[in-house]
């Protein structure tokens, strides 16, 4: 049985990094079964540098504000371990946005966000997510009800469009009318989902035509890709990263420049048992702890040195034993290279 190593220290064994120069504000962006409570609790006790973390998104918010007991979970704390939450909504209804964020101010947030980002079908196909992006008309009337009736403030996550990237200068005059707190843009198409290239092109148009702070967001997954990009767009200073985060935890403490711990496989051991542990008593020891737990190595095991390996040890275990003895193999047969030893494959 693995028990869990609680208590590897950062101030004793750390590889101090130079700071960067300008300020750098870094956030967890928001992935459905990944990033809830449980996992935002133990990566903050584990992990420095990140700034925000975004909550995976609500679809519905019902009229009498009642919330199953998970819901009301995932909106118990403003702040995990000091790092500020920032619940996330996809909607095409304003009295739900304006439901969702009174009751979220009423709980201590300060920000909530509209997922306009998503790209998936089965959303998108419902005009919900990237799919209303080609109708910034919609966009206006849901903004233009919503800004003047919520208590707390409102940012958005979006693409460059949902067909072509050409959208996102249809909205970009609508988003501009309003107080919207914050725009993070991934650049990239709904059409795309998370395959080929960022449009970097594309972006950069929106510095001279934007009145809205703006966070850069896609395909960030080593220091070396953060610095290239932190280069081609000085003023931009908030950096969403998804993938990457997940991929390398130490992601954001490295671009800081905030200090590693020297024996990094031991760290991310400990993280990961304390995560096992913590899934195991959120979901009173069901088995779905498992899954939740293969999703999240999905991306962990591409910081090894062999991720095919790493993951097959895993993706087929159905049992907690089996879950603790293929852990026990992967750290003592794997080595950890994490993000600044590989390319990931975008």
């Amino acid at each position: 049985m693995v028990t869990s190593s609680l208590g590897i220290a950062l101030t004793s064994k750390t590889q101090t990094l130079t700071p960067l120069a300008n300020p750098v504000r870094i956030y967890l962006a928001p992935f459905q079964g990944i990033t809830g409570i449980t996992f935002r609790k133990v990566f903050t006790k584990h992990f420095q540098g990140t700034d925000k973390l975004f909550t995976p998104f609500f679809t519905t918010f019902p009229l009498n504000n009642k919330l199953s007991p998970r819901k009301l979970e995932e909106l118990g704390l403003p702040a995990e371990n000091g790092t500020e939450v920032v619940p996330q909504i996809l909607c095409k209804d304003a009295d739900e946005i304006i439901r969702f964020a009174t009751f979220c101010g009423n709980q201590g947030f300060k920000e909530i966000n509209w997922n306009l980002g998503c790209p998936y079908p089965q959303v998108a196909n419902k005009k919900r997510g990237s799919g209303m992006l080609p109708y910034p008309g919609m966009i206006d009337e849901i903004l233009k009800r919503v800004m003047p009736g919520i208590p707390i403030r409102l940012s958005v996550k979006c693409r460059l469009g949902y067909f072509s990237s050409d959208e996102i200068f249809d909205l970009i005059p609508i988003f501009n009318q309003y107080p919207i707190s914050e725009l993070t843009v991934h650049a990239r198409i709904g059409k795309q989902l998370y395959s080929g290239e960022a449009d970097l092109e594309t972006f950069e148009k929106l510095g001279p035509v934007n009145n809205i702070p703006l966070v850069y967001n896609g395909d960030i997954f080593s220091v070396k890709d953060f610095l290239q990009l932190q280069k081609q767009f000085p003023s931009v200073h908030n950096w969403m990263i998804g993938r990457g985060l997940l991929y390398d935890p130490f992601l954001p403490a490295a671009i800081k420049g905030t200090g590693i711990p020297a024996d990094r496989k031991a760290y991310v051991r400990n993280f990961i048992d304390d995560l096992y542990f913590a899934y195991r008593k959120q979901k009173n020891d069901n088995l779905s702890a498992i899954g939740t737990l293969k999703e999240y190595w999905s991306y962990l095991a591409m910081s090894f040195d062999d991720p095919h390996k790493v993951f097959s040890k895993l993706k087929k275990v159905k049992s907690f034993d089996e879950y603790e003895d293929a852990v026990v193999f992967i750290f003592r047969e794997f080595e950890w290279v994490g993000s600044g030893s590989r390319t990931y494959q975008k």
